[in-house]
């Protein structure tokens, strides 16, 4: 009897070291993230001034877009039909990285409340261009997070391929890109 006892704790006391284990896990996981990386042909100095002032960041991500770079400042895209992207500076370091707590687009109004955290780090390359490379993290579990996380999937992507563009052909002209009601 005494050994079957023992037997039944030894059991109940290995199944509460697993599930402990298995908790362990599961708040050791790796944090979800959407990371992007752009080669831009420019130098890194020309790279941050076009991402982190006003007039730079209307050359390529929207016309009248405002910077105010300082924590707590403003990184915010205007586009037409009013709607607006881009966040709140959270930290940077000059010409090495900028942290912006970010606003999702309006048609995820939670995740545009609660926002997520983007990092720009700027690496100067070997041959005088710089690497962008944008980390997205502090996405939460949910059907709107992951619609939001797919959209920006794509989103992001768009972003540095605009920046990419814009050290390749120049500034862009909002007249011909959105047509005759935009402005510089």
């Amino acid at each position: 009897m005494r050994v079957l006892f023992l037997a039944a704790l030894l059991t109940a006391a290995t199944a509460l070291v697993a599930q402990d284990a298995v908790k362990v896990v599961k708040q050791s996981a790796p944090e979800k993230a959407l990371v992007f990386e752009a080669i831009i042909p420019a130098p890194r100095a020309a790279v941050w001034r076009a991402f982190t002032t006003s007039k730079g960041l209307s050359t390529w991500l929207t016309p009248g877009a405002v910077v105010d770079l300082r924590k707590g400042g403003e990184w915010t895209a205007h586009f037409p039909a009013g709607k607006t992207g881009g966040g709140t500076i959270v930290s940077f370091a000059p010409e090495k990285e900028l942290v912006v707590s970010a606003m999702a687009p309006e048609q995820f109004p939670t995740v545009r409340a609660q926002r997520t955290i983007a990092k720009f780090q700027f690496i100067p390359t070997d041959d005088g261009f710089t690497l962008v490379r944008l980390v997205q993290t502090g996405w939460q579990a949910g059907p709107e997070w992951d619609k939001a996380y797919d959209y920006l999937a794509q989103g992001n992507a768009q972003l540095l391929e605009t920046l990419r563009r814009r050290f390749v052909d120049g500034p862009i002209d909002w007249k011909k890109e959105w047509g005759s009601g935009s402005s510089n």
